[in-house]
């Protein structure tokens, strides 16, 4: 299995380099185009190779096959021409038309001689040996010499003894005019024709060679083309197949990925895209960097979105901190960091995450947890950065050497949050550019994170709204509804006992009816606040309605309710409170103390005890405290 995985990687590897895969795209073209140049320069220099032998043979045939053989014709005419005249010789009856008869003979010898004079300065050129310029002749030697050279050494003895002959039968001719005698002259004229006929034959041999030669070179010439074709078509078709092949590999390795791409690219317009599909790396120049850079970015979204859709099923706003102070530390190695909260309503601000953090411990000036404005990354809602610019907030005091960066978290359009990274400075520029790598990261899942933050944050809010009385800004009955369950479960997992005070102004309608309604939310308020002062912070205020106000005791020994019940009489009954006007009003308060689970084991029950036992304050005069008894609401009608 490992072998075949070898052999597998090592033709991969093959492939990648005779295809420059793995090469810069300019220089895999640059060589694409010398491959390209080297087809042409191939197919250019068999052109010129045929050309050249071409020409070769077109010259062999032009310049000595076809003159040699118009020669040799040219000879036979002649000697044909000789045989003519020289009959009309022999026929001649005066002594003039002889003469011109041997003459124009005598010319034809001459041409004869002149036409074997040429073929003889070509000898050296038309040897008829194979092998030469053009393909060649093919041989006929004989006895030592060569066909033409026997053939020239002939012709010219017959010529020779023609000329001889002629020159007989002419003086025989005239004197037999002169004399009138002419029976020496036939068997003259027969050897003269013999000897004339036989350099025909001899010629017209020596031309059938010579055709023979033109036939072959012909034939050369075109077996010649032939080849030139099949290597010029071989060529070509090796050529547009390698090329064609090579175009594939290279196109297809730039626009596989490209057309990857734009598909993520038009998913992520749809909306439909899946982030964690990666694009195939297969190659290792600009488009493998680009697919890689364009991989990390589909991770980059693809953990944000992630990170987005956790941080958004979270239920309450300090899991989200949680969240995403373990993407700053885990994923992006920056652990020493610091995420405040801010409360622009109060001008605070105080840390939030990591839990653990103690104020001790924090980098900045305690100042800034009472005046938030005192913060430059709050005041400015800019990124402020000790590495762009040392020293520029001078509410970091940390130990020298150590660099921060505070990211403001921008809520509702004011700075609802500062996250603090602090770090050593790197020595070398590489590992400062990988820091501020990791800090970008790092800035992108806290503003990725803000608008959950936002969304969390605006819940609690809402949901305090909900839970508090506007007026008194104390608990109101939905609180205690929401609450009760794990109230109780609390109280009864560490076994103690809840003191319930129902709490009741005396004639508080007097104060609306002769002060105003005004005069009467002053007063509301007031004594909310004489109640919330006389409790400890454990325990908590609740206006049931009206005027009617409801504590509650966590933790409480037995008998302790009435003590604390009789704590906020005397602090309602001593209070002067001033209502608009310049008026002064004191007023008293009833109080009605139940206690649970020593009561009842059903808490609303003992809600109602203390308001059964209140009622049984007002009747007894008001402005005093009495505590439930059994048989003040009989059971049967609760």
């Amino acid at each position: 299995m490992e072998n075949g995985s070898t052999t597998t990687q090592t033709i991969e590897r093959l492939v990648n380099f005779i295809t420059f895969t793995d090469l810069p795209i300019r220089r895999k073209f640059l060589l694409f185009a010398i491959g390209v140049l080297f087809w042409f320069v191939a197919m250019f220099a068999v052109i010129v190779v045929a050309m050249y032998d071409l020409e070769g043979k077109s010259e062999t045939v032009v310049k000595r096959v076809i003159p040699r053989e118009r020669a040799t014709q040219e000879i036979v005419t002649n000697l044909q021409r000789i045989i003519i005249d020289s009959t009309e010789l022999a026929r001649a009856v005066n002594a003039g038309e002889v003469m011109k008869k041997a003459e124009k003979s005598s010319s034809c010898l001459d041409a004869i001689t002149t036409l074997v004079g040429s073929l003889k300065g070509e000898e050296h050129e038309v040897a008829l040996l194979e092998g030469g310029r053009g393909g060649g002749f093919f041989s006929i030697a004989v006895a030592g010499a060569s066909e033409a050279d026997r053939y020239l050494a002939e012709i010219v003895d017959l010529t020779t003894l023609a000329n001889q002959q002629l020159d007989t039968l002419s003086a025989l001719k005239l004197a037999a005019v002169n004399q009138g005698s002419g029976a020496a002259i036939e068997p003259k004229l027969g050897e003269l024709r013999r000897t004339l006929e036989h350099a025909i034959t001899l010629s017209n041999g020596y031309a059938l060679k010579i055709g023979n030669l033109y036939t072959a070179n012909t034939a050369r010439t075109k077996t010649s083309i032939h080849y030139a074709l099949a290597a010029g078509l071989g060529v070509l078709l090796m050529a547009t197949a390698l090329l064609a092949l090579f175009t594939f590999w290279i196109s297809r390795s730039i626009a596989r990925p490209v057309h990857d791409m734009i598909g993520q690219i038009q998913a992520l317009h749809r909306g439909d895209l899946d982030l964690s599909k990666r694009i195939a790396i297969a190659s290792k120049d600009e488009i493998g960097v680009l697919c890689t850079a364009f991989n990390g970015l589909m991770e980059s979204i693809h953990g944000m979105s992630t990170f987005k859709k956790v941080i958004e099923e979270e239920v309450h706003v300090d899991d989200v901190y949680a969240r995403l102070g373990a993407v700053i530390s885990d994923q992006h190695g920056l652990s020493d960091y610091v995420i405040y909260e801010i409360s622009n309503s109060r001008n605070r601000m105080k840390p939030v995450h990591p839990v653990s953090t103690a104020v001790e411990t924090l980098a900045c000036s305690r100042e800034i947890l009472e005046n938030c404005d005192l913060c430059k990354a709050k005041k400015t809602g800019r990124t402020v950065a000790s590495t762009a610019y040392p020293g520029i907030c001078r509410q970091f005091v940390a130990p020298r050497g150590t660099e921060h960066v505070c990211i403001p978290m921008m809520i509702g359009g004011s700075t609802g949050g500062v996250v603090q990274l602090r770090f050593e400075r790197p020595d070398d520029a590489a590992a400062l550019d990988d820091l501020e790598r990791r800090i970008f990261r790092a800035q992108q899942y806290v503003n990725e994170s803000v608008s959950v933050i936002e969304a969390k944050r605006l819940l609690v809010t809402l949901r305090e709204s909900a839970l508090i009385d506007p007026l008194t800004g104390l608990h109101n009955r939905r609180f205690l509804q929401e609450h009760t369950e794990e109230m109780v479960a609390g109280v009864r997992r560490r076994g103690k006992s809840v003191g319930l005070i129902m709490c009741d102004l005396d004639y508080f309608k007097q104060v609306n009816d002769v002060h105003g309604h005004n005069a009467g939310d002053v007063v509301l308020k007031e004594t909310s606040l004489i109640v919330r002062k006389s409790i400890r912070e454990s325990d908590i205020v609740i206006r049931f309605g009206g005027e009617e106000f409801l504590v509650v005791l966590i933790d409480i020994e037995e008998g302790q309710g009435m003590l604390v019940a009789e704590k906020i009489r005397e602090s309602v009954e001593k209070a002067h409170i001033n209502v608009p006007h310049g008026a002064v009003v004191s007023k008293t308060i009833s109080l009605g103390v139940s206690e649970f689970p020593c009561d009842t084991e059903s808490f609303w029950q003992a809600i109602k005890f203390s308001d059964v036992a209140l009622y049984k304050a007002k009747e007894a005069g008001r402005n005093r405290v009495k505590r439930y008894e059994h048989g003040m609401w009989p059971e049967n009608q609760f």
